[in-house]
């Protein structure tokens, strides 16, 4: 199963909600690139976001080749759609490369019997011990459970099967990345789970190269991971020698790795991640989104005057809009509306108080997670304020530029790969 374009071995996702972010983006990349880590940049964007920014997929192209072409990086790069589906992937076949085929609301439909049965034939000869290189313990893997994970996934890895072929069709061939994403399922797979997965993958002709499971804890929008870190450990070092083993036995590509989605601001794992991955010899993908727009509004707190005025009037418009907001992010916030703070407090807030609530530094007495949260799905409201808004970000360019890239390199960047 031969993909017809190969990803490089280390991806980084960035969102840039409003296109002015990619120069400072790519800068971290960059100076990732002096440390001796090569890393190729992916500029993603959703539907939801263009829907509610107001925006075409062809911007995204537009700003990464922009950034690419000014800053002479000679590297290469990729544009996502992050979380595409039958009725929106069409917006994006001429403007992405890479596409996050999202299944998740998919999972537990009911399939035909005879599918069930088919894919039980196909792979009994995997039940009982199933013995994989570098996992410990040996997995169990009986037909009960594997009719279980035929229940939950194989209408949604037929319906993948069902996207990817559609893209195949109206690009009138390949050129493209295949991630499947079953991340916004319910529960986090297990690793027997994942390898039939794996499995429905390739029983569809998928050349997936990035796949994103659900891991255990909880993956909030820009902010620390909740879980079980020890937990993590063992999940991911098990999900890594499933993708080997998975590759050798179902003819997936050569270049399948990991994805892990909401995956900025999660520092308590990337000390986790980096060593499996280099113990394993394994490829990374990390999709991170909201953590440059946060960061662009810390930019214009940071730099006082009209910027912090505009950092203040987001949080002002957006307060009593809190349910409208929060509602399509629900199951990724943990928001307690009751410690945020007042609109007239946030008026009366210097740079530095602004600055030290938003910031994702745990050891700052200032740092309001709830704050943060919430402001990371309200970028709503600055598409709103139009050219205030953008006005300001080029105003205090210098200022937001260097929150951007040294959040993305120092924070990230270097902890992750290097």
């Amino acid at each position: 199963m031969t993909p017809s374009k190969t990803i490089e071995k280390f991806s980084f996702g960035m969102g840039d909600h409003f296109a002015r972010a990619g120069h400072a983006q790519l800068q971290a990349v960059i100076g990732a690139r002096r440390h001796g880590i090569a890393v190729t940049p992916v500029w993603n964007k959703s539907n939801r976001e263009h829907l509610l920014i107001g925006t075409e997929p062809t911007s995204v192209l537009e700003a990464a080749r922009a950034a690419v072409g000014d800053l002479g990086w000679n590297g290469g790069f990729h544009v996502d759609d992050d979380h595409i589906n039958l009725t929106n992937v069409d917006r994006f076949v001429e403007s992405s490369d890479f596409f996050t085929i999202d299944v998740a609301d998919s999972s537990g439909k009911p399939v035909a019997p005879e599918a069930t049965e088919r894919f039980v034939a196909a792979h009994r000869r995997y039940l009982g011990k199933l013995e994989i290189p570098g996992v410990d313990a040996l997995l169990t893997l009986d037909e009960a459970r594997l009719r279980a994970t035929a229940a939950k996934f194989l209408w949604a890895m037929q319906e993948a099967g069902r996207i990817y072929r559609h893209i195949v069709e109206c690009r009138g061939g390949g050129g493209f990345i295949a991630e499947v994403s079953v991340d916004e399922t319910d529960l986090p797979q297990t690793p027997t789970e994942l390898f039939a997965i794996l499995a429905m993958i390739a029983q569809e002709e998928i050349p997936a190269q990035t796949v994103a499971p659900k891991f255990t804890g909880r993956f909030n929008k820009g902010v620390a991971y909740v879980g079980d870190r020890a937990h993590f450990e063992k999940e991911f070092d098990e999900d890594l020698c499933v993708l080997a083993f998975a590759v050798q036995e179902f003819g997936l590509p050569d270049s399948l790795k990991l994805s892990v989605h909401s995956g900025s601001d999660k520092f308590s794992l990337y000390p986790i991640i980096n060593r499996l991955v280099k113990k394993h010899g394994a490829g990374l993908h990390v999709k991170t989104a909201g953590t440059t727009w946060l960061e662009q509004v810390i930019g214009l707190a940071e730099a006082g005057g009209d910027g912090l005025s505009v950092a203040r009037e987001i949080y002002r418009r957006a307060h009593p809009r809190f349910a409208e907001l929060v509602g399509p992010y629900a199951p990724v916030v943990d928001i307690d509306p009751a410690r945020l703070p007042a609109p007239e407090v946030v008026e009366g807030w210097s740079s530095e108080e602004y600055v030290a609530a938003l910031r994702h530094d745990q050891s700052c007495a200032g740092y309001n997670l709830h704050f943060r949260q919430f402001l990371h799905v309200s970028f709503k409201v600055a598409a709103e304020m139009g050219r205030t808004f953008l006005d300001a970000l080029d105003a205090d360019r210098e200022v937001v530029a260097r929150n951007v890239t040294g959040n993305l390199l120092n924070r990230h960047l270097l902890p992750l790969f290097g």
